[in-house]
């Protein structure tokens, strides 16, 4: 009788584990998922007053509707905009990133993404190097077309 016992008692405890793993795993295929093409966007070297726009594709991998809450940039000088509609499962968009040229020097800036989705906070970098813009030769006097020979 007490084998029986044990065996029933070891029986549900190995039941409960398996129903308790297979609600888990139930639960994470019906949430949204956000997948990037790319973490990080490289300008490379630009020049001062250059467009400063990139782009980060993604898709919602997920098995609900992806809804990205915000996006916030670790600098005033780098803009995020994103999509404010729910993303369904299957399809992309796109965040697109405007960093201001103005600013000479190194980039480097993150854009935090924060969703409903398993993988809730999605860091972003954007990296690259501005430099000045190359100043134009003014004409000489001598070479002036307002110039007069008296």
């Amino acid at each position: 009788m007490k084998k029986v016992f044990s065996l029933l008692i070891v029986m549900a405890f190995v039941f409960a584990a398996v129903a308790q793993e297979a609600g888990e795993k139930s639960k994470k295929v019906k949430e949204p998922e956000i997948t990037f093409e790319s973490l990080t966007h490289d300008y490379g070297n630009i020049q001062q007053g250059d467009n400063g726009v990139c782009e980060f594709r993604f898709k919602n991998t997920g098995k609900a509707d992806l809804i990205l809450t915000n996006c916030r940039a670790s600098c005033g000088c780098t803009v995020p905009e994103w999509p404010k509609d729910p993303i369904a499962p299957g399809k992309k968009a796109v965040i697109t990133v405007k960093y201001n040229t103005q600013r000479l020097g190194a980039i480097n800036k993150t854009i935090t993404v924060e969703s409903n989705a398993i993988n809730n906070r999605v860091v972003l970098n954007i990296k690259g190097n501005v430099a000045a813009k190359p100043v134009e030769a003014a004409p000489s006097n001598e070479a002036s077309p307002m110039k007069t020979n008296n």
